[in-house]
């Protein structure tokens, strides 16, 4: 019940941001950022006049739209600052591209970041961070930036992202971050199978956020749920290759926010490392992750279909410790498809705080044409309905 009003509630608030840019479009205050010398050739720094719209924009009066019209604009890292006066969307028919050189926005972190803006929508094109020479460095044992998230929105309410584009990001192409009513759909994202940490959306200590309708191609997860995170929606996606989606890694603080009221519905996997994963650190830890459904989901020559890893520890940095996160409440249900390995189910839970809660029902997962088999360590639930494979809970 929980979930199904969580999903009224999302999707109320998404049909809200839809109506509010379809008032404001006719009586915004216009700002195109090439009135303000931007050079649509690709090769002009325009980082200052994409500055100076966006400030004209936030301190206007009545609603406003930042225009990026069509060309390929050269930006460097640049952050839009608020609280804005009013709404402000944030139009791309162009194409943002990054410099060259990674390091210039690698030494930043951030890219494209918006911070304490509300009401803030950003509509269609493509921005292109150019990652692959950070991949290479990454690669090798010199040194190496740590990399640029490309679109960021931190400490801001009420935000639409709907039909942009995001390829070769150096790290995260999408990541929200202390915000409250978020609605993504309609994203396209693009990397390198190859490139690493290049997860399509990172979500942390945010409350209402829905993904809906995207497709993501990359290196990392397509969507991961990071600590402190409530009530999230994702429906309609298409995921693969790439790491799968992921609650966590949590657990990695011993005083953490936990992840709880999530759903994903209606995701087609194909070719992924794994499907619908929770990901936590075998360390102590106050985090948990629970209400989590997983339903209506396809898999393709997945890897791990279905995962909880509670022993993440990279570079055995805690070989004799357990995690402290406690996993409950968790449903997967009309689950189908192929694994590509022969164990298709992994419930590898806590020995300190066993998993709980965990229900099955109609889940069919073959491995070359027979039934694939399941793992269960410390994990306690039900199964019920048509459970391939049997069900180890």
């Amino acid at each position: 019940m929980a979930n199904k009003l969580v999903a009224i509630t999302l999707l109320s608030s998404i049909a809200l941001l839809s109506c509010i840019s379809v008032t404001i479009s006719s009586s915004l205050a216009f700002y195109n950022v090439v009135s303000f010398g931007a050079k649509p050739d690709g090769r002009t720094d325009s980082t200052q006049p994409f500055l100076r719209a966006w400030m004209a924009a936030c301190s206007s009066a009545r609603p406003a739209m930042v225009y990026v019209p069509r060309g390929t604009f050269l930006i460097r890292s640049v952050t839009f600052n608020g609280p804005c006066r009013n709404r402000i969307v944030f139009e791309i028919d162009g194409t943002l591209v990054a410099p060259w050189d990674y390091h210039v926005i690698g030494n930043t972190g951030n890219w494209i970041y918006f911070k304490q803006v509300s009401w803030v929508s950003v509509h269609g094109g493509t921005i292109d961070a150019r990652g692959a020479g950070f991949w290479a460095c990454r690669k090798t044992s010199g040194p190496c930036p740590a990399g640029a998230r490309s679109i960021t929105f931190l400490a801001s309410n009420n935000v639409e992202i709907n039909g942009l584009r995001s390829i070769n990001s150096q790290v995260i192409h999408v990541a929200i971050a202390q915000c409250n009513n978020v609605n993504i759909q309609n994203l396209n994202v693009r990397a390198s199978t190859s490139s690493l940490n290049t997860d399509g959306i990172h979500v942390e200590s945010s409350t209402g956020v829905t993904i809906t309708r995207s497709a993501f191609r990359t290196g990392d997860d397509c969507i991961s749920i990071g600590p402190a995170t409530t009530n999230v929606w994702i429906q309609r996606i298409a995921c693969g290759p790439g790491h799968g989606i992921s609650i966590g890694s949590l657990g990695n603080g011993l005083i953490e926010g936990g992840v709880q009221n999530v759903t994903v519905t209606g995701v087609v996997f194909t070719g992924t490392q794994n499907g619908v994963r929770i990901k936590t650190w075998a360390r102590p830890s106050n985090g948990f992750a629970r209400d989590i459904e997983f339903r209506n989901v396809r898999m393709k020559n997945v890897g791990n279909p279905i995962i909880i890893d509670q022993e993440y520890c990279p570079n055995n940095q805690c070989p004799t410790m357990s995690s402290g996160v406690q996993v409950s409440q968790v449903t997967y249900s009309n689950i189908k498809g192929t694994s590509s390995t022969p164990v298709a189910v992994t419930f590898n839970c806590s020995p300190s705080v066993p998993c709980r809660g965990i229900q099955m029902k109609d889940v069919q997962l073959t491995f070359e044409n027979r039934p694939a088999t399941a793992f269960c360590a410390n994990a306690h639930g039900t199964s019920s309905g048509t459970v391939i494979p049997k069900s180890c809970l």
